[in-house]
């Protein structure tokens, strides 16, 4: 369990949004990471993220299902392999807001959260926050967390970046946001695909500043990553 900060109480979440670029599996590492944590999720799914999930996973994300769709998606190994991980998202550790819902809680400041993780992001959320359109609760729930000055982690998802995603990237820097490029790196002695989207994931929350064991850290020892976790 990380430490609650001054004002939070048990159920101040983190909100983490999922965008529709390809990555589902870092999303899936993140959330499964914060609920072993201890912490409270508020998830945020957006349209288009339902069809890069359906296409990278078989899974249906439904509104009316969503916690058993959840819980399918987070058992599910990187690899594709179901049942590989035993979840809880139950009513206390996960809540859910539709994409299309602009007065869910997460939408005002005066809703109370910790911060909040976009992981995906393809660069279309990232530059809808950049801009702050708030087209849809995800670009709303990131806008209202910039100008909370809360934690906001970006994990875009995108390669070759053009000079356009590049200044929206900059200008989120600017703003307070961390950017965290799903980026695997391979030192802490990677043998799976699982192994490096928990790096990624990793680093998402080490930006967030959440405890976990996701990957092995570097200890200044060359050889140090040759037996993963």
């Amino acid at each position: 369990m990380n430490p609650l900060k001054p004002g939070e109480t048990a159920r101040t979440p983190w909100i983490v949004g999922v965008s529709g670029a390809s990555g589902t599996p870092y999303a899936a590492a993140v959330l499964r990471a914060l609920l072993a944590a201890g912490e409270s999720v508020d998830l945020v799914v957006s349209r288009a993220s339902r069809l890069t999930l359906l296409d990278e996973t078989g899974i249906s994300f439904r509104d009316a299902h969503w916690r058993d769709d959840l819980r399918a998606w987070l058992s599910r190994g990187a690899d594709g392999k179901p049942d590989t991980f035993t979840v809880n998202v139950d009513a206390d550790a996960v809540r859910y807001w539709p994409a299309g819902d602009l007065a869910a809680g997460p939408s005002s400041g005066s809703y109370p959260t910790k911060g909040m993780l976009i992981v995906p992001a393809s660069t279309a959320s990232v530059a809808g926050v950049a801009l702050g359109l708030s087209k849809d609760l995800l670009q709303r729930a990131a806008s209202v967390t910039l100008k909370e000055r809360r934690t906001l982690v970006v994990a875009v998802r995108e390669t070759p970046l053009n000079g356009q995603t590049l200044r929206h990237l900059v200008s989120l820097d600017d703003a307070g946001a961390t950017v965290v490029p799903a980026s695997p790196a391979f030192y802490a002695g990677a043998t799976h695909i699982q192994d490096l989207v928990d790096f990624v994931a990793g680093r998402v929350l080490d930006a967030a500043g959440v405890q976990h064991r996701l990957y092995r850290r570097w200890q200044g020892e060359l050889g140090g990553g040759d037996r993963p976790l």
